[in-house]
């Protein structure tokens, strides 16, 4: 029994090195052995080889009814909307951006599509790939995650002990940005970054599309931000008050997120003071499906600081970045994410963007949200991302019965026009 006990404890050691000398030292300073790059190619060529390519056709053909002359209705006018209502009962452009990104081709993983027996060698490869991710990469990929939270805490936690002088900040950074790369490590994240150039700056607001709770860790992987939340309880209290000590993060309490002009005033503080780092916001108050951006909140905009886009875009085919907070919890998603084939997205930094003379901070806001989705090649709406969990506004109600009603009786100007 003893030469079990020693034989497990000598396994335990080298697979322990194996993932400081691997993984963890090359993450702490930023450079890649090709590890992640071999397995990625692979990946990719597996998933080719076994890829049932799926087409779906669909009309995309909008006919809309004509206008009869003089506004009479006529019984054929009934078609178009009775085709909208049951398009908006079976798939409404709002809801289905709150559910998984459907594939065009399956990438052998159960939870896009069940699996069912085609051939004895698809069998054997969805049996090596299950094996693959749930007995190896899943046990490394929660050590990873593990060590780089407890690094953080530790280390923000110590650095926080130090004076306000130059070198704590720089610490800080160090500290936050290690940890954060230990931690994509931790979900065999391959991050492409665009146009580095056009980096968010102290002093500004970093604002980005908002697909899971993994944007921070993809964005804090090239770089250090100020973190804007409410204070939590529990395991990630203890992180947020470890953070707090060593960068300057604006966390609220749950009776302050509800008082605007407070949150106004300490983001404006924040912003005024050009040695503090950017702040990252998502406007969109919520996860949507990689597919699409949604309406901004004018918050962020309204304080007249700086604005630096950021378009995230994940690649469905590795593994689904979505958390749908109303399926899953968040435990329960981080293992979903960490039993993926891999974790796959480009970023887009885009250049610096000023409120313009004359522009409010709903067109402000608006347009940065049209840049964003042109960038990321992401579908731009208009629709409050509120609509996940509250009713529709009344005013959207009567937008859209004012729309059918101009399509029936035709514009109210050109029928009094000589």
């Amino acid at each position: 029994m003893e030469d079990f006990w020693s034989g497990a404890l000598w396994v335990m050691k080298i697979w322990l090195y194996l993932i400081i000398s691997l993984i963890m030292i090359p993450a702490m300073f930023g450079f890649s052995l090709g590890i992640s790059e071999t397995y990625m190619n692979i990946l990719v060529k597996t998933l080719e080889v076994w890829m049932f390519m799926l087409l779906f056709l669909r009309d995309g053909r909008d006919i809309r009814p004509k206008p009869s002359i003089g506004g009479d209705f006529t019984l054929s006018d009934c078609f178009y909307f009775n085709r909208r209502g049951i398009e908006s009962i079976v798939e409404d452009e709002v809801t289905q951006r709150f559910s998984s990104e459907e594939l065009v081709s399956w990438n052998l993983l159960t939870r896009t599509n069940d699996f069912q027996y085609i051939s004895l060698k698809l069998t054997l490869v969805y049996g090596i790939g299950i094996f693959l991710r749930y007995c190896i990469l899943a046990p490394l990929r929660i050590a990873l995650a593990c060590i780089g939270l407890t690094w953080l805490v530790i280390g923000t936690s110590a650095v926080g002990l130090l004076p306000n002088l130059r070198i704590k900040f720089w610490l800080s950074e160090w500290v936050h940005v290690m940890c954060y790369r230990i931690c994509a490590r931790g979900l065999s994240a391959t991050i492409r970054y665009h146009n580095r150039e056009n980096k968010p700056q102290k002093g500004g607001i970093c604002v980005a599309n908002h697909t899971s709770p993994i944007d921070i860790v993809i964005l804090c992987n090239d770089g250090c931000y100020a973190m804007v939340g409410q204070v939590h309880g529990g395991l990630m209290g203890v992180i947020q008050r470890a953070m707090v000590r060593s960068c300057p993060h604006v966390w609220f309490e749950r009776a302050e997120m509800k008082d605007r002009h407070l949150v106004t005033k300490r983001l404006t503080d924040h912003v005024n003071d050009k040695t503090k780092l950017p702040i990252l916001i998502f406007p969109e108050g919520t996860c949507v499906n990689n597919t699409s951006v949604m309406m901004f909140k004018k918050g962020s905009f309204e304080i007249g600081a700086t604005i630096y886009p950021v378009a995230i875009k994940y690649d469905p085919k590795f593994g689904d970045a979505f958390w749908n907070s109303s399926k899953y919890s968040m435990v329960s998603y981080l293992l979903r994410m960490m039993t993926s084939w891999a974790l796959v997205c480009n970023v887009w930094y885009l250049p610096a963007m000023h409120q313009q003379e004359g522009e409010g901070a709903v067109q402000f806001a608006n347009r940065v949200k049209s840049a964003i989705a042109h960038q990321g090649g992401l579908v731009d709406l208009q629709w409050d991302g509120g609509l996940k969990r509250a009713k529709v506004k009344e005013s959207f109600k009567e937008q859209q019965q004012k729309q059918y009603s101009s399509m029936v009786v035709g514009d109210d100007s050109s029928g009094h026009s000589d």
